[in-house]
């Protein structure tokens, strides 16, 4: 290959062109007379013939050890792996058949005979191991990319194809200033930075999950450092990759001054809601396990994350709230120091009750409700006299409001019910009197008549 090209970008001229389809012509060629021998062609038949042949026996073994591998419990780590050797039965039958005949071959005769037959049992054997392998991606999308682009590379070592790809994919660049900009130079720093950056957030998951064990730390502190841990993580991961493919960090400030101005115009909400969450985690307002109220939301604290934290409520809901609203609004943490709380039941009954026997009955009512506490005790009070009953307030202690308010509140409320039911006590009802002025005339059925009276009082109600 002609040394301008390497370094040039003669490969967008009208004479690159004809260079790259006289070398793909030439190549095709070269394979065209290759197969035209008579033990490259025997090869070729052989692979096709074990390659239909693998995939149906493959089928068949993979429809047989399905259901055993289905009634594999308790082993889950077991299960996943032999699920993964299971969808791929079909590829392992054929390279184990490639490899049962490469070995007959180079034994009955000579090994350049079988060297199509070992390159293809080599590609086999390197996909599946590859595709196994890139399983340990839970991303499905990703994990293929992985296996799809390290196959690939596999397949131009073992085909001895690697230099020749590599030549042209550097060869196919354009010159920014003093910077050379190669196809070569844009797989290699995609590569770079993207296992660099998965293995600095998968590391930094592994230090989330130490620290959360970490019994000796609180809540807050824990994920303070884990947050912290994998963003640096990630940082010095973006920093290594650009310092291994050459590029200066310095010529980086341009950017990060237009990156600075972008954040102050544009980013403000996210930029607000992760200074707002570092505040969260050094100030200890919240934690994950408060009960907290903020507005309509009323829940438990799931998980703080940089941008939003998770607030679970009792009907299963889950809500992420940006971080910034911790910090602007009233929030009520009802577990801030202590998850010890008070609750209030309001309630009344007729005026020819006991107040006295009331408010007893009403404390031992409550004292029975299991998620009351003991102390400090209940206690019931006279608030006043309305217009159809004695009002009064109970007031209660409880120690999980985690576990829900209505509901307890609800239990309460039967107790005292019962209680009330059991003493003769009363709750009434509101009671309405109408007054007629001057006489009612009641019409129906085509006949009239008047009320005697010119006062009624009609049923209660």
């Amino acid at each position: 290959m002609p040394e301008e090209r390497v370094q040039g970008v003669d490969w967008l001229t009208e004479s690159g062109l004809t260079s790259l389809l006289g070398e793909a012509e030439s190549a095709i060629t070269d394979g065209l007379e290759l197969f035209s021998r008579p033990w490259p062609a025997i090869q070729l038949i052989l692979i096709l013939a074990l390659f239909a042949v693998s995939m149906f026996a493959g089928h068949m073994i993979e429809k047989r050890l399905e259901p055993r591998v289905r009634a594999i419990r308790g082993q889950p780590r077991l299960l996943r792996f032999v699920a993964l050797l299971l969808r791929r039965t079909r590829w392992i039958v054929f390279a184990v058949a490639l490899l049962a005949v490469l070995t007959v071959m180079r034994t009955l005769t000579w090994p350049s005979r079988s060297y199509l037959i070992a390159v293809a049992a080599s590609l086999v054997g390197a996909w599946v191991i590859i595709s196994i392998v890139a399983r340990l991606i839970r991303n499905r999308i990703l994990a293929r990319g992985v296996a799809i682009i390290a196959w690939i590379y596999v397949a131009l070592r073992i085909t001895g194809l690697l230099d020749e790809a590599t030549l042209l994919l550097d060869t196919a660049a354009i010159q920014l200033g003093s910077f050379r900009l190669s196809l070569l130079f844009l797989i290699q720093a995609g590569l770079l930075l993207g296992g660099l950056l998965w293995l600095a957030i998968v590391f930094g998951n592994f230090v989330e999950q130490r620290l959360e064990k970490a019994s000796d730390l609180t809540p807050t502190l824990r994920v303070l450092l884990g947050k912290v841990a994998k963003f640096a993580l990630i940082v010095a991961a973006g920093a290594t990759a650009l310092t291994a493919l050459g590029i200066d960090l310095t010529a980086l400030t341009v950017f990060s001054g237009a990156l600075g101005v972008g954040i102050g115009f544009g980013l403000q909400k996210v930029v607000s809601n992760f200074i707002s969450g570092m505040i969260i985690l050094l100030d200890k307002s919240i934690k994950p396990g408060d009960t907290i109220s903020l507005g309509d939301t009323f829940g438990w604290i799931r998980e703080l994350r940089a941008r939003f934290v998770s607030v679970v409520t009792r009907d299963g809901k889950e809500f992420l709230i940006p971080n910034e609203d911790f910090i602007t609004q009233q929030v009520v943490n009802w577990s801030f120091t202590d998850t010890l709380i008070r609750l209030d039941v309001h309630f009344g009954v007729a005026y020819s009750s006991d107040p006295h026997e009331v408010s007893r009955l009403a404390i031992e009512a409550a004292k029975e409700v299991e998620r009351v506490q003991p102390a400090p005790p209940p206690v019931c009070w006279l608030t006043g006299f309305g217009d159809s009953s004695l009002n009064f307030i109970l007031r209660f202690w409880i120690r999980d409001p985690q576990n829900g308010l209505t509901n307890v509140r609800g239990q309460v409320l039967l107790a005292c019910w019962d209680a009330f039911k059991d003493a003769g006590v009363s709750i009434p009802f509101p009671h309405r009197e109408v007054i007629f002025q001057g006489p009612l005339e009641v019409r129906g059925k085509g006949r009239e008549r008047s009320a005697p009276q010119d006062r009624t009082n009609p049923p209660k109600r």
